[in-house]
């Protein structure tokens, strides 16, 4: 075997152990894009709160919620079909994560079981599973069970993501405004967001495009793989693809992370239109594609 097909078999070797490679095509598909949030100067958060825009370009809500712990926190919400976006301004979140550049993903399960496996399989990489039972607070003071979550890390710098898994108790109380389960075991995004998208020209969300730090880049990678991702990595960082939701994840320094770029799909092709909101730029059209850069 010559010398350069040898070292061309180990680069291709070393580059599957990287992305998950080609073994990782056959694993069952666990999660799923769900949401991902940011927090954005307090000028974009607000122009993004006051927008008349957004309001007929998605489904669109400012919403304070309170979850478990009596943890509050306040977002402006873009639901989609199966997907939406949560943005923030700077102190809307307590903690770190209400500091500018900060970020978060969340990749659900769409049958009733599968965090289980995404939990087993984090484990046999290697990686010790955290979790914890979010919970919702509709105003009564009574904390109604809203999700399991599993996490690959106890700490982090400014991005986390986790897989989540809704609880039945959340879609049987009428106040989470859910629908009816489509199959037996139907935990999945659908069945949790209103099908308000159809009035709006979101449909879902497509791609997103995060700046996170080494030690956040480094706590990611095993929950993708573990919900089942294909990742192509390169020498900047990864993009995992499979599950509707393309998602690129750059390494950065501290002080350039956050949610940078989100793409959707749109229920129906328009005219290019662009909006300034804040300190970001909403590209509608033309055709059914929209890009908002932060």
């Amino acid at each position: 075997m010559g010398i350069r097909r040898t070292v061309s078999m180990i680069l291709a070797a070393l580059l599957a152990v990287v992305s998950g490679g080609t073994a990782q095509a056959g694993e069952q598909q666990l999660l799923f894009y769900n949401h991902a949030w940011g927090t954005y100067d307090r000028v974009t958060a607000d122009a993004v709160e006051h927008s008349s825009y957004l309001r007929a370009f998605a489904d669109f809500e400012v919403r304070t919620t309170t979850g478990a712990g009596g943890e509050v926190w306040t977002g402006r919400y873009l639901r989609g079909r199966e997907t939406y976006l949560e943005i923030f301004g700077v102190g809307d979140v307590p903690g770190q994560d209400g500091l500018l550049g900060s970020a978060g993903l969340g990749l659900s399960t769409e049958h009733d079981g599968d965090i289980t496996a995404v939990r087993s399989r984090l484990a046999a990489s290697g990686v010790p599973p955290f979790e914890f039972v979010q919970t919702r607070d509709f105003g009564d003071h009574v904390p109604v069970p809203w999700f399991d979550a599993v996490l690959g890390f106890e700490q982090y710098d400014r991005f986390g993501a986790w897989a989540m898994e809704y609880r039945d108790e959340y879609f049987a109380d009428p106040r989470g405004q859910t629908q009816p389960a489509r199959y037996p075991g139907d935990v999945g995004r659908e069945r949790y967001l209103p099908d308000n998208y159809r009035d709006r020209l979101m449909r879902d969300i497509t791609f997103v495009r995060l700046a996170v730090t080494e030690r956040d880049f480094a706590s990611t990678v095993p929950l993708l793989r573990a919900g089942g991702f294909k990742l192509k990595a390169d020498a900047g960082g990864v993009t995992a693809l499979r599950g509707g939701t393309t998602m690129r994840f750059d390494k950065v320094r501290m002080g350039q992370t956050g949610l940078k770029r989100i793409e959707f799909a749109l229920n129906r092709g328009v005219a290019r239109h662009e909006e300034r909101i804040g300190n970001s730029t909403l590209v509608v059209g033309p055709g059914r594609h929209a890009v908002w850069t932060f």
